[in-house]
């Protein structure tokens, strides 16, 4: 019978007899220098049990074969980007961008831990004229990895791209940023600026299912929609992109899914909505003082297992619920579970 040598790592060697009668040697060649293999790991008996379901590891020990355990269905949702901010006069911020949108199913191994990292959302744009929004995390489970959304522009500093990308302000029509495909959309472009009350607003940051919508008037562009999800076994949307400021009117609406407001008149952007990935909205202002942009909201991964195989083994103290006949997994911070 052919015996298999595996690699501590990679690798392995077979060490096969010619099917001939008598005795046959295996002559290693000379080396020099110290071995990798010990003379005690060497002389150890092999211990287990060779089959079709066993693999001889470095040790010594013939195990078992890791095999397909079960499927798990998931959502990854990465940070959103921050709003961009404002200084004087009659500037208006954009909108941050949603954290990009992933869901599928992912095949597990039993015994296995998987990781799960949470995006935090996107830092407020700085009260400034180059005060562009933060990029929000990025969200990893098994071999989907969501994108950050992108942050907000700012009068002299255009929006960044990310999962969905930030809108732009209000500066020579400043054209909002570009989304990832499959994952988000792009912002909307900014209005013109006049530095008067006609000044136009900011754009609005991208959602995951929806375009930010540009601004064309003093009013803000609102943030792109996000996406409806029933993984928790009720339906929650997520994802949704930062409103565009208005100074000199009304800030555009946050995207559906935690996307923040954009300011109306000289404040502040609202913040996106914790674990939902939503973006913040863009700051207005008109001639006195500077704002910030709101904050990016942090994102979320959801997994569905079938209960009949949940371990119970996890990191990171997430929710646990269920649903039918699945457990749901909630982490609102990076930790494990494993199959």
């Amino acid at each position: 019978m052919p015996l298999k040598l595996n690699g501590s790592t990679s690798g392995y060697i077979i060490v096969d007899a010619p099917a001939v009668a008598g005795t046959n040697t295996l002559t290693l060649p000379a080396a020099t220098g110290t071995p990798l293999v010990s003379s005690t790991a060497i002389n150890s008996a092999i211990t287990g049990t060779p089959s079709a379901t066993t693999f001889l590891r470095g040790d010594g020990t013939w195990a078992t074969i890791p095999t397909f355990a079960y499927s798990v269905t998931y959502l990854n949702v990465a940070g959103g980007g921050g709003g961009g901010g404002a200084s004087p006069n009659y500037v208006s911020g954009g909108g941050g961008g949603a954290g990009g949108l992933l869901t599928g199913t992912a095949p597990l191994i039993a015994g296995i831990t998987y990781q799960v990292v949470v995006g935090a959302g996107g830092a407020a744009g700085a009260a400034s004229l180059s005060g562009v929004g933060g990029s929000g995390g990025n969200s990893s489970f098994y071999t989907s990895n969501a994108i950050g959304g992108g942050g907000g522009g700012a009068y002299s500093s255009g929006p960044t791209s990310g999962g969905s990308g930030g809108g732009g302000a209000n500066n020579a029509s400043t054209p909002g940023a570009s989304g990832t495909s499959g994952q988000g959309f792009a912002g909307g472009a900014g209005g013109a600026y006049f530095n008067s009350t006609s000044s136009q607003g900011g754009g609005g940051g991208g959602g995951s299912s929806a375009v930010g919508s540009a601004s064309t008037t003093t009013t803000g562009g609102a943030g792109g929609a996000g996406t409806a999800s029933s993984i928790t076994g009720s339906s929650v949307t997520y994802a949704g992109g930062g409103g565009g400021a208005g100074a000199n009117a009304t800030g555009g609406a946050g995207g559906s899914g935690g996307g923040g407001a954009g300011a109306s008149g000289a404040a502040n952007g609202t913040a996106g909505t914790a674990n939902t990935g939503g973006g913040g909205g863009g700051a207005g202002i008109l001639t006195t003082s500077a704002t910030t942009g709101g904050a990016g909201g942090s994102g979320v991964v959801v997994l569905s297992i079938p209960t009949a195989n949940y371990t119970g083994v996890t990191t990171g103290s997430p929710t646990v619920t269920t649903s039918g006949s699945n457990t749901i997994l909630r982490f609102t911070a990076s930790g494990s579970y494993t199959a």
